[in-house]
């Protein structure tokens, strides 16, 4: 007896569990499969399980869906996929602009959307014969619940982690639109396993997912109406990127702003939304409603309330600089964390979350320079600060831009709106953000992040020699505009 702890054993069914009084009921848990490390998600954290595996930790992955996580299979990497199309279908829509008279005469949605899905299906099973062929790491598929700290529920099976990984990702947020339970709509895991093309297609939301899938669709011939609660698409983005984003597709789709869909019935084949759109009630039909309104951490479904792990309002894992939460022993990153909500950021995190899980000397994540891009037409990619942060954090910058126009490529291109911004410090010339709308934007950004990341030296991209003509003199030349 040590104190007032009594110690109750079953060595044959029963694990070893405390009580602190002899009169309370006494309480037994079955024996559970023990593991080093239990990772939930195999998005990300399949790359911690792997590597954890190989350092000689026993390891468990639990995953309810398909292997890969939602970049694999719902994400970046079919949406890409599909958003080529389009990029093919505009380029002959645009060929006239180059003295070339052509035109489609038949689009095969089916393929187009099934050369994705054949593709993601392919490796997310490709992954999971892999980890079922193999010993370590321990493939558990089915939806993982806490009912400890350390322990969770798979179906009837309790699996414990001595350390906890959370990767499980996010899902669609579903906003509370009266009848929309009650209608057939899409988010973005349907619009990519969509057959058919419609002739019609309602998006609520003009944010990254919303614009991307609205593109890809429109460019192959359907009807696209594009709600957006403000008076900008792609609000986060820098105020020039913005304005001359949504200028460019007012002429494209049918752009409606400061817009609220409030209502959603369905008559027949359509359906009708009816949105508040500034101080009047309108109504719009198609044939097809997307939810694009942004995603939730799936932190709820796992019941992480029962493992002391800390969330913020929103229901994001809080997490510290090295991926650690509230509880010891428990990491979490990817999109259940919220920190960026990126597969490349996932990733870095895997890489940093892995060295502080193995006990080595733990490290911070260094996120810096984080970038992104939105694959859209156009095309756009930016890292840091936008203007309107820079202003609200009362930074002392100043601007220097370029047109792609004013390169001999971008000329070639017949490139006529899209720009290379940079803001940067004034006294120290430090590159506190960089913008870019045209094409290859998520290529081009890359030569500023190298400069960033290496002293963030503007001097760098300003001196080093480009080849002539080529669009990276877009970036040379913006560079080269910021005032000393």
């Amino acid at each position: 007896m040590l104190g007032n702890i009594f110690l109750y054993i079953n060595i044959r069914n029963y694990e070893l569990v405390e009580t602190k009084d002899l009169l309370t009921k006494k309480i037994f848990l079955p024996l559970m499969d023990v593991y080093d490390l239990l990772v939930i998600g195999s998005g990300a954290g399949l790359n911690v399980a792997v590597e954890a595996a190989e350092a000689g930790l026993s390891v468990c992955i639990i995953e309810k869906g398909p292997l890969g996580g939602t970049c694999l299979n719902r994400g970046c990497i079919p949406s890409k996929i599909v958003i080529h199309s389009a990029e093919v279908a505009e380029g002959i829509h645009r060929s006239k602009e180059f003295g070339i008279t052509s035109s489609i005469s038949k689009i095969n949605f089916k393929y187009v959307t099934d050369r994705a899905n054949k593709t993601v299906d392919a490796d997310a099973r490709s992954i999971q014969k892999s980890l079922l062929k193999g010993k370590n790491p321990t493939l558990i598929q089915g939806e993982a619940k806490f009912i400890a700290p350390y322990v969770v529920q798979v179906g009837k099976k309790q699996i414990k982690g001595k350390k906890v990984l959370i990767a499980s990702g996010a899902c669609s947020f579903i906003p509370p639109i009266e009848g929309l339970d009650k209608v057939p709509y899409m988010t973005s895991t349907e619009a990519l396993r969509l057959t058919k093309l419609p002739k019609s297609m309602i998006v609520i939301g003009g944010g990254y997912i919303g614009c991307e899938l609205g593109n890809f669709y429109g460019a192959l011939g359907c009807k696209v109406t594009i709600l957006q609660r403000g008076d900008l698409l792609l609000p986060r983005e820098d105020v020039d990127v913005a304005k001359t984003f949504t200028n460019l597709w007012k002429k494209k789709f049918n752009i409606i702003l400061n817009a609220s869909a409030i209502k959603v019935s369905k008559k027949g084949n359509l359906i009708t939304v009816t949105a508040k759109v500034g101080n009047k009630t309108k109504t719009f039909t198609a044939e097809k409603i997307l939810v694009a309104t942004g995603v939730k951490p799936n932190s709820d479904l796992l019941a992480v309330e029962k493992t002391g792990v800390k969330t913020n309002k929103y229901g994001f894992i809080q997490v510290n600089k090295f991926m650690e939460t509230s509880q010891k022993k428990i990491w979490a990153l990817g999109d259940v964390s919220g920190v960026y909500m990126f597969r490349h950021s996932a990733n870095l995190e895997a890489d940093f979350a892995t060295i502080n899980i193995l006990n080595k000397k733990k490290q911070a994540v260094d996120y810096f320079p984080m970038p992104h891009a939105v694959f859209t037409s156009p095309e756009i990619a930016g890292v840091g600060l936008t203007e309107q942060e820079a202003k609200e954090q009362k930074k002392n910058y100043v601007v220097g831009r370029t047109f792609y126009k004013n390169t001999g490529k971008g000329e070639a291109l017949n490139e006529k709106d899209g720009f290379c911004k940079f803001i940067v410090e004034k006294k120290t010339k430090k590159i506190l953000g960089c913008h870019i709308m045209g094409p290859n934007a998520s290529i081009l950004i890359h030569e500023v992040l190298i400069a960033m990341k290496a002293k963030n030296s503007l001097n760098l991209l300003r001196n080093v020699v480009h080849i002539h003509p080529a669009l990276s003199e877009v970036v040379q030349r913006a560079a080269g505009n910021v005032p000393l």
